[in-house]
This record gives C-alpha cells, sequence and structure tokens, in this order.
C-alpha cells in the first residue's frame, strides 16, 4: 500500500515515566512483526484539561509530562504524540513531539490551530486534530482551510471521535472518513474515545470497551487511514478513561484484524 497505517496508542494521561516505558516497550515488542506495514506513534498527555471532576487526576503537567516523552523516545526510538491545550504550549510542545494533537473540544479555536500549525512549520511536525463533537465532518474543511496556511496538507490528520448522540451518547458517522479525506488530508479513527458515554457515570465518563473492535473495523473499511487507540496494562486502574482504554495484551489482535481488512480492500 501506498502509505504505513498509522497507530496511534499509549495511555489516556501519563501516569508515570515507569507506565510509559512498559506500555511504550509492549506496543513495540507486540507490533514489530508488522514490519513497514505500519507507523507506530506512543502517547500520552501531561494534562486532561477536561476532565469531568474536579477531583480527578489530570496528569503530571507539561514539564515533566514532556521529559517522560522525551525519555520514552530515546528509549525506544518511537515517535510521540501528545496534546496541548493553550496556544502558548505549542512550540514547547512541538520541540519535542513528533505530532501535536488538538483536543475535540478545541478544534474551532483559530489561535489553537494556526499556534500548532506554526509549530509543526518550525520543526517539521504533524498536526493532528480531533473533530469536535459537535461538528459536521464537513465544517472540518475550515480547520483545514486555517492549517494550510502554514503547513501542507500531509502534516494535517483529522480524526473521527464521535458525534453527540442525546445525552452521554456518541456515534460515529462512517461516512466521515470519506467527506475529511476528500479535502486532501489523511483520517484516523479514535478507536477509544468514540465509545465513550460522556458524563455517564455522573461525576465519571463511562464507556462501551466491548465496542471498540466492531467501531475500529467499520472505519477502516470506510477509508480511515489509522487508528488512535488508548491501551493500559490495567485497564480498570487507569486514571484516566478506564471504562475505555483497551487492555494492553490485546492490542495487536486488534491491529492485526484491521489490517486484514485494510489488505482486503
Amino acid at each position: 500500500m501506498s502509505q504505513s497505517f498509522m497507530i496511534f496508542s499509549g495511555p489516556c494521561v501519563l501516569e508515570s515515566e515507569d507506565l510509559a516505558m512498559e506500555v511504550a516497550e509492549s506496543l513495540k515488542e507486540q507490533l514489530s512483526s508488522f514490519g513497514d506495514k505500519i507507523e507506530l506513534t506512543f502517547k500520552g498527555s501531561f494534562d486532561k484539561a477536561n476532565r469531568t471532576s474536579i477531583d480527578s487526576y489530570r496528569g503530571p503537567g507539561i514539564e515533566k509530562g514532556l521529559q517522560i516523552l522525551e525519555a520514552v523516545k530515546a528509549k525506544t526510538g518511537l515517535p510521540v504524540i501528545t496534546d496541548f491545550h493553550l496556544p502558548d504550549q505549542a512550540e514547547e510542545v512541538a520541540s519535542v513531539v513528533d505530532t501535536l494533537q488538538i483536543p475535540a473540544f478545541l478544534c474551532r479555536q483559530t489561535d489553537m490551530i494556526i499556534a500548532g500549525a506554526k509549530a509543526c512549520e518550525k520543526y517539521g511536525r504533524r498536526l493532528k486534530i480531533k473533530k469536535g463533537q459537535f461538528l459536521s465532518p464537513e465544517e472540518t474543511k475550515n480547520i483545514v482551510d486555517k492549517a494550510v496556511n502554514y503547513i501542507t496538507k500531509d502534516q494535517i490528520l483529522l480524526t473521527e471521535r464521535g458525534s453527540s448522540f442525546g445525552y452521554n451518547n456518541l456515534i460515529v458517522d462512517m461516512a466521515s472518513f470519506s467527506i475529511m479525506k476528500s479535502f486532501g488530508v489523511r483520517t484516523i479513527h479514535d478507536a477509544t474515545h468514540c465509545v465513550q458515554r460522556p458524563g455517564g457515570l455522573g461525576n465519571k465518563t463511562g464507556g462501551k470497551r466491548e465496542q471498540i473492535l466492531v467501531l475500529a473495523r467499520a472505519a477502516v473499511a470506510a477509508g480511515a487511514d489509522g487508528v488512535f487507540m488508548e491501551c493500559h496494562p490495567e485497564p480498570e486502574k487507569a486514571k484516566s478513561d478506564a471504562s475505555t482504554c483497551l487492555e494492553l495484551t490485546k492490542v495487536k489482535g486488534v491491529i492485526e484484524s484491521l489490517l486484514r481488512i485494510r489488505e482486503a480492500l
């Protein structure tokens, strides 16, 4: 195939350097047999700025978080990705990570997109933007139009993570992938956030982990160029998104299934 299948995987939030290293090394080992069929990027957030509860763990912060990501990158050789939440954070984040991610709730913030695109231009990075739960896929053209003033479309990734459907529920429109790809960019399926039930547990977000593979298969068949999939050695003990992150040991089986579908196309 012309391009490798992109995989962005790791814990939702960076809990410790030891955990990050454990997950990164496991992912690299599990997926090494796929060779150049895949492009693996380690994911971990230094801050979760939109937790449901004020008491929820947010992360180690930008300074410590970037140190952890830099250590993972140095030891494993894997590229890394993380979110940023303020325009002023973009350049500092881009100095370390290979892909900058704009969270869904911030996807229309012009200052965020421009700051991210400028930082990517300076450091030769990619900008991954999650389509907000409140946006149609057609509207993401406006995001692309803002970013291409500074970077090429090859540096832009649009992510489908579900659309709000009533309270505490998300639905993935599989037509989103072809619509967003028509703007000349690659698309990613957020395999774990799309099965969330936002605020579904009252003071926590719930989810339907059992639907991860079902929707991911459909997304790949619909044309997604990669998946974003959070994982954890013990999902029930994860400090963020415990109800939706995939068990670490199951990542290889999921990717194997998705590659079979992609190759069949």
